[in-house]
């Protein structure tokens, strides 16, 4: 049996690429020709490896979650919840202010301005942010059980209240905030947080 064409290029080097097209783009923004420039490749080569425009987006995401993004399934680890949010926002801090991505979130600003072709995307991109929430809420949840949080807390409210600053630094970001500006609205945060509450790792 003769041996297949090897491939030309590398893909996660190429999904890579096209993420960084569409984290300064958008959805809509990213044209076919921009993108298989930004990945080294033809057309059809892209459509072989990683399917349409759409598919490839979702890939993209993926790639986004597991990459850039991963310091929030990590920091949901950490055992204290004070700790847990103040490091998912020093990382959302550090991320949105690394000079070797686009300006804002990925997960935020990739979809926004998409038309009715385009709701499919928009929808997942919700989708996905909705369930960052619910991972925030079930952690929050758990604290709450163990003491971590005064029990009169609504961890649903606190979750969506953490997801707005999040996402607000996102855009405060993307219009030219400083990572000095963004690490002030960061400590304004955590001096409200809940006090009085007995940690997990008290015995009193």
């Amino acid at each position: 049996m003769a041996a297949g064409r090897p491939r030309e290029f590398d893909p996660d080097e190429a999904l890579d690429r096209a993420l960084e097209v569409f984290w300064h783009r958008g959805y809509e923004g990213a044209s076919l020709p921009e993108l298989t420039k930004a990945m080294g490749i033809n057309r059809p080569s892209m459509y072989a490896t990683f399917g349409n425009k759409e598919a490839l987006f979702r890939k993209a995401m993926d790639r986004y979650a597991e990459g850039p993004a991963a310091y929030v399934r990590a920091a949901l680890e950490r055992p204290v919840a004070r700790e847990a949010i103040e490091q998912i926002l020093a990382g959302t801090v550090a991320l949105l202010s690394d000079p070797t991505h686009p300006k804002g979130c990925f997960a935020v600003q990739g979809a926004l301005a998409c038309g009715e072709a385009s709701e499919g995307i928009q929808k997942d991109l919700a989708d996905r942010r909705m369930a960052g929430l619910e991972a925030v809420r079930k952690r929050l949840e758990r604290a709450k059980s163990e003491g971590d949080l005064p029990d009169d807390l609504d961890p649903e409210n606190l979750a969506r209240f953490l997801m707005t600053i999040m996402h607000g630094l996102a855009v405060q970001a993307a219009g030219g905030a400083t990572r000095q500006q963004m690490e002030q609205v960061v400590k304004l945060v955590m001096m409200v947080w809940p006090k009085n509450v007995k940690r997990p790792d008290r015995k009193n």
